[in-house]
C-alpha cells in the first residue's frame, strides 16, 4: 500500500498548497523586526552623535558627520582639572562604595543561605522594600544628619552612605549566587576541622568568585553615575566625581560645549566598559559547579 498523503500536498500529485497563516506570519515578523530596528535606532542614534561630536570642532547638538575629523575636543578635556581627578574621585567612591557593599553584602547572605529560618523570608522582603525607596526621599534627613556629625565634604562618609544605596539588591544577588554553591562541599571542609568563617572565605568565596564579580560591577556601575549624592555631600570641587564635574561643560545663558561634552562623556564611560570587560571574561562558567565533588 502506498502511504496517505501529507498534510498540504493534493492527492496524487505532490504539490503543495498555500499555507494560509504563512502570510500573517510574515507581516508580524516584518512588524516585530520594525520594531526592534526603530528601538535599535533609539539607542544608536546617541551613540552616533557622541562619536561625530568628539570629533568634530564645530559640534552641535544635531547628528552629523564632521566635515574635517579633528581630536581638539580631546586635548581640551584632557586636563587634570577637567578628566584626571574627577575620574579619580568617581573611581575612589565607586571601587570604595562596591567594597563595603561586597562585604557586607556577604556577612549578611551567609546565614541567610546557610542557616533557613523563619524569620528569614520577612528579612528578605523587608531588605527588598529598601530597595525601593528612593534617595531623593531621604537626602534631607540624611543631610541633616551629616551637618550634626561634621561629616559633610568627607569621602569615607559618603562611601558608607552610598554603599547603603545599594546594600539591598546586593544582599539579594549574594544570597542566590551563594544558594548555588553545593552545602556538601562546606560540610567536607567542616569535618576536615575548618570553622564556619573558614570554610566560608576557603571554599564557598572562592567557588563563587564570579557570582561576586558581577555584585561589585553591580554596585560600582551605580556608584560611578550616582550624581545627586555627591553632589549634595561633597562641597568642594576638588572631591566631586565626574558625574558631578560633567555639569562643567553646560556654561550659562544655554552655552554648551558640545564637542568637548561628548569627548568627555566617552572618556568617562572607558573605565566602566573596561571593567565589564575584565569581570565578564569567563562569567559563562560562573556557576559550573559538577566538578566540585566526586561521586
Amino acid at each position: 500500500m502506498s502511504p496517505p498523503p501529507r498534510a498540504g500536498n493534493t492527492a496524487g500529485t505532490g504539490t503543495t498548497t498555500a499555507d494560509p497563516a504563512r502570510p500573517g506570519r510574515r507581516r508580524i515578523r516584518w512588524a516585530a523586526n520594525a520594531a526592534l530596528a526603530v528601538v535599535g535606532a533609539g539607542f544608536l542614534l546617541p551613540l552616533l552623535w557622541l562619536v561625530f561630536a568628539s570629533l568634530d570642532a564645530e559640534a552641535g547638538h544635531a547628528t552629523r558627520i564632521p566635515r574635517q575629523l579633528s581630536l581638539a575636543n580631546f586635548a581640551a578635556v584632557l586636563t587634570p582639572e577637567l578628566l584626571f581627578v574627577p575620574l579619580f574621585n568617581s573611581v575612589l567612591l565607586a571601587a570604595g562604595t562596591a567594597a563595603v557593599n561586597l562585604l557586607a553584602a556577604v556577612l549578611a547572605a551567609y546565614p541567610l543561605s546557610r542557616h533557613p529560618s523563619r524569620f528569614n523570608k520577612p528579612f528578605m522582603y523587608s531588605v527588598l522594600f529598601g530597595t525601593s525607596l528612593p534617595v531623593t526621599a531621604i537626602m534631607v534627613p540624611v543631610y541633616g544628619l551629616f551637618v550634626q556629625l561634621n561629616f559633610l565634604d568627607s569621602v569615607p562618609a559618603t562611601v558608607f552612605f552610598m554603599a547603603t544605596t545599594t546594600l539591598p539588591m546586593a544582599i539579594w544577588m549574594t544570597k542566590n549566587f551563594m544558594d548555588s554553591v553545593p552545602l556538601e562541599v562546606e560540610e567536607a571542609a567542616w569535618v576536615d576541622g575548618a570553622s564556619g568563617m573558614a570554610a566560608l572565605r576557603t571554599v564557598v568565596l572562592p567557588l563563587m568568585r564570579h557570582g561576586l564579580g558581577v555584585v561589585f560591577i553591580f554596585v560600582f556601575i551605580q556608584a560611578w553615575g550616582n550624581f545627586f549624592v555627591p553632589f549634595i555631600l561633597l562641597l568642594s570641587p576638588s572631591k566631586q566625581p565626574a558625574a558631578v564635574s560633567i555639569f562643567s561643560f553646560f556654561g550659562q545663558h544655554g552655552a554648551i560645549a558640545y564637542g568637548e561634552l561628548a569627548a568627555f562623556s566617552i572618556l568617562y564611560s572607558l573605565p566602566v566598559l573596561l571593567l565589564y570587560a575584565i569581570v565578564s571574561r569567563g562569567s559563562g562558567r560562573a556557576f559550573a559547579m559538577s566538578g566540585a565533588m566526586k561521586g
